[in-house]
């Protein structure tokens, strides 16, 4: 008996290893040539989404992914590889605004303020993908973020009928970014079941043209 239990949970969790690696390479595979880390080498598109995140970690320090997005995105604005900036993030409360943040730093950092339009429904991923399509018109854009964020993007952009490229800023390595990176395949699973269960972003809303 006690056997048979040890063997049902050895391929359990042999089963849910299995998952998470063959949706990661799912996902990984399907972004092969769309994200590009030189500036010079990406494709030009008229709206760049740069994809929130905090500004500030849990300990009090300046968020690194936080602040290499906004220097991929100036980067991008600067070498007229993007016309305008969507900012899709968390606007969850009075006191979490990220898309307000992203702006003002952006804005400090050269953008001109009309140039940069702001999501704040992209409590997800999903909800910045399906939203860009929906709501701001998009039929093609480059996403902003991290490379491993950017795969998935792309990934979701596929199933939901927007054409993605991304641009990818600066990752952390080692131990610093390990958390991040383990997380992420965990959030490459929930992918597929959004997608199976033809999951929705929490709000639509009047449709926003960018120009």
């Amino acid at each position: 008996m006690v056997k048979k239990i040890l063997f049902t949970l050895v391929s359990l969790l042999l089963l849910f290893c299995i998952t998470l690696f063959v949706c990661y390479a799912i996902i990984e595979n399907s972004s092969n040539g769309k994200t590009f880390s030189e500036v010079e080498n990406i494709p030009k598109n008229r709206v760049g989404l740069i994809l929130g995140t905090a500004k500030k970690l849990t300990t009090g320090k300046a968020n690194p992914y936080y602040t290499n997005r906004i220097n991929a995105t100036v980067e991008l604005f600067n070498a007229k590889k993007i016309d305008f900036v969507l900012v899709s993030g968390d606007n969850g409360s009075i006191y979490y605004n990220e898309p307000t943040a992203i702006k003002k730093d952006l804005i400090e950092a050269g953008i001109p303020k009309e140039k940069i339009f702001l999501d704040y429904a992209g409590f997800r991923t999903l909800d910045s993908m399906v939203r860009a399509k929906h709501i701001f018109n998009l039929d093609s854009v480059t996403v902003i973020s991290q490379k491993f964020h950017n795969d998935r993007a792309i990934y979701i952009a596929q199933k939901k009928g927007l054409t993605a490229i991304g641009f990818n800023a600066t990752d952390l390595s080692g131990a610093n970014g390990f958390k991040v990176q383990l997380r992420e395949y965990f959030a490459r699973v929930k992918v597929f079941i959004d997608i199976a269960t033809n999951k929705q972003p929490k709000f639509y809303g009047d449709k926003i043209e960018i120009k």
